[in-house]
């Protein structure tokens, strides 16, 4: 036997006894290696679901952009607090809408009322839209006047950063400005918030006492047939706040009664007496002037401004009810401010005797329905 012929047979041996035991795997390995290697599938991705958001309609912004006239600064963000509807307002400019295809001059105003909502009462500032269907801006003035304001002022509406600007429909924004042709004007206001502070206590106030001015010579106007008076006098006990009637009170005894009251000192009777005759004075004066204007611009009208003025209408609109809004149904009034006076329709309102019509047609249904029973 040649040398190392044995050791390259045991070693041959022992390889053979490793391969036997071990076989399955062996072979398996070698089965698999002679595949050709397989792709993994690729994941799809899942889709996310689509998101809707619903269309801006054409005027959902109209009411916010209008300027609510004589409404406290401090209580505007409680204005805005709830997300009223005024899609009335936005169908009156619809086909068949009252303002359809009218030029339209809006202001706005608030109503503080007690309110019922979730179960409690409320002090809610109410919105609401006045529209003037008018070829013509209504007017270029403000009327600032309140108890506490002695004189009434009638002012241009810029001095207060006031006035009539066209309104942009959404559909329209992307537009050239100069180049539409606009029908809905706002009354706006620039005057900023933040800038209150470097004003003057009066004239801040001055907002709160605004009031959209307008003028028909057509209509006598209230202070034409007024005979009362307002009485702010600097009294040496307390200023004295009252109203007095040249036709209906007589100036001794009106007198007499506020020494009785202890409201006036004796020492201060004639004092007091001359002051309300100079502003019975101011007050006839004034009266007479109006009935001299209201003549004066009655003549010099040409006949297109008289159509113009007789083809006037205000319309009032309050928020429509919503789930997540006060209940104001019982608190709405077709009177606009003392200027205005009353709108000619009030849209969202219900008087008493719709509201009783309602109930008898109610009422009616139920008893034929027992009847036929």
């Amino acid at each position: 036997m040649r040398k190392g012929a044995k050791r390259k047979r045991i070693q041959k041996d022992n390889n053979e006894d490793e391969d036997a035991a071990v076989p399955a795997q062996d072979n398996h390995k070698t089965t698999e290696s002679t595949k050709p290697p397989t792709r993994a599938k690729p994941v799809k991705a899942s889709k996310p679901e689509p998101e809707y958001f619903e269309d801006k309609r054409n005027l959902e912004d109209l009411w916010k952009e209008i300027f609510p006239v004589g409404t406290e600064w401090d209580q505007l963000d409680k204005v805005y607090g709830f997300n009223w509807n005024f899609s009335n307002l936005e169908n009156a400019f619809e086909e068949g809408g009252v303002l359809h295809g009218r030029k339209v001059y809006l202001f706005g105003c608030t109503e503080p009322q007690l309110v019922p909502f979730k179960d409690d009462s409320l002090l809610i500032y109410i919105p609401a839209v006045v529209a003037v269907a008018s070829p013509f801006p209504p007017s270029d003035k403000i009327g600032i006047k309140s108890v506490q304001r002695e004189v009434e002022e009638i002012i241009p509406m810029k001095q207060m950063k006031m006035d009539w600007v066209p309104y942009i429909p959404l559909e329209n924004r992307e537009s050239q400005v100069d180049r539409l042709r606009h029908q809905i004007f706002i009354l706006s206001c620039t005057q900023r918030r933040a800038a209150l502070k470097h004003l003057k206590i009066d004239r801040i106030k001055k907002y709160e006492y605004c009031l959209p001015y307008f003028y028909n010579p057509f209509k006598e106007d209230e202070l034409e047939q007024s005979t009362e008076v307002q009485i702010i006098f600097p009294s040496e006990l307390k200023p004295i706040f009252c109203e007095f009637d040249w036709e209906l009170d007589e100036l001794e005894e009106f007198t007499d009664k506020l020494i009785q009251e202890d409201e006036l000192s004796e020492d201060q009777k004639d004092a007091f007496k001359e002051f309300v005759k100079e502003k019975v004075r101011e007050a006839k004066k004034a009266n007479r002037e109006a009935r001299e204007a209201r003549r004066k611009a009655l003549e010099e009208m040409s006949e297109e401004s008289r159509r113009a003025f007789e083809k006037l209408r205000f319309y009032k609109f309050y928020p429509v009810q919503t789930p997540d809004t006060p209940d104001i149904s019982n608190v709405k009034a077709s009177f606009i401010n003392r200027y205005y006076g009353k709108a000619h329709e009030c849209i969202g309102f219900r008087s008493k005797f719709d509201r009783w019509s309602e109930d008898l047609s109610k009422m009616k249904s139920y008893w034929s329905v027992k009847v036929n029973l």
